[in-house]
């Protein structure tokens, strides 16, 4: 049976354009059109959220079609592609790599034996051109997308697919919410990557990092402001089984 690891992309292994870069075309194309709109991309991403609480996961990460939404209920006929936009800016320095060791590390999880996919709430066809830019698409044997999973993360389905193929050993990713609590419903062992650690954190070793109330606290803000509501208590399904500073880190934890 197949050993897979999973990860997510954004934030997890690469940075894509969108906020930088695409986002603020959209709105110079669509003021082009109507110079008095404001609060253009607060009203998008409102109904990307929408989607999310009504739970279409996979519509949510439509971006051409959320666009196309905002741009027919303010009445414009212009035509806004974002895929094409998110092209003409997936260029390096606008996208790059979260660290130099990346690629290293995963021809080292190739290397042991492991098979690998992304799972992302990316659709392919806003993924994949900054993948091949980075030159990681080639690292990965699978790559799951919503509107071929016919979900997203946090629902658990969108690991079928890989589940079909094999085993699950560890998911990654940075999101608790998306990433840690998603891997933890289904059993998978979850790692949080965090880059952001307190120097103090960061000089452990992960195994020391597990359990710590330091980490919890760290884990319950982001939580708190991924989900933008306030929890008395972490949740014991948001926490990560791995903390991890550095995707570096990774092949340590995974031969444990």
């Amino acid at each position: 049976m197949k050993k897979w690891i999973t990860f997510d992309l954004d934030g997890t292994l690469m940075q894509n354009p969108f906020v930088r870069y695409v986002f603020p075309e959209i709105e110079r194309r669509i003021l082009l059109e109507n110079n008095l709109l404001d609060n253009i991309i607060g009203d998008i991403v409102l109904e990307h959220e929408t989607r999310l609480k009504d739970g279409r996961t996979k519509d949510a990460y439509d971006w051409d079609d959320i666009v196309r939404h905002y741009v027919n209920a303010n009445g414009m006929q212009v035509f806004i592609n974002v895929e094409e936009i998110l092209k003409e800016f997936c260029v390096e320095p606008n996208v790059y790599l979260l660290e130099e060791s990346v690629c290293d590390v995963l021809d080292e999880l190739h290397q042991r034996g492991y098979s690998l996919a992304v799972v992302t709430n990316g659709f392919t066809k806003y993924q994949l051109p900054v993948m091949d830019v980075l030159k990681l698409t080639r690292h990965f044997d699978l790559i799951v997308t919503p509107e071929e999973a016919g979900f997203a993360k946090p629902d658990k389905r969108v690991y079928s697919s890989v589940l079909e193929r094999g085993e699950i050993v560890a998911h990654v990713g940075d999101r608790i919410d998306h990433d840690v609590i998603s891997a933890n419903e289904i059993g998978v062992r979850s790692i949080w990557i965090c880059r952001h650690l307190p120097d103090s954190l960061k000089e452990l070793v992960p195994s020391e990092r597990r359990g710590l109330l330091a980490i919890q606290n760290i884990v319950l803000q982001k939580l708190e402001r991924e989900t933008k509501k306030r929890f008395d208590l972490l949740p014991i399904e948001a926490i990560p089984q791995e903390v991890i500073g550095s995707l570096s880190e990774l092949p340590s934890v995974i031969s444990k």
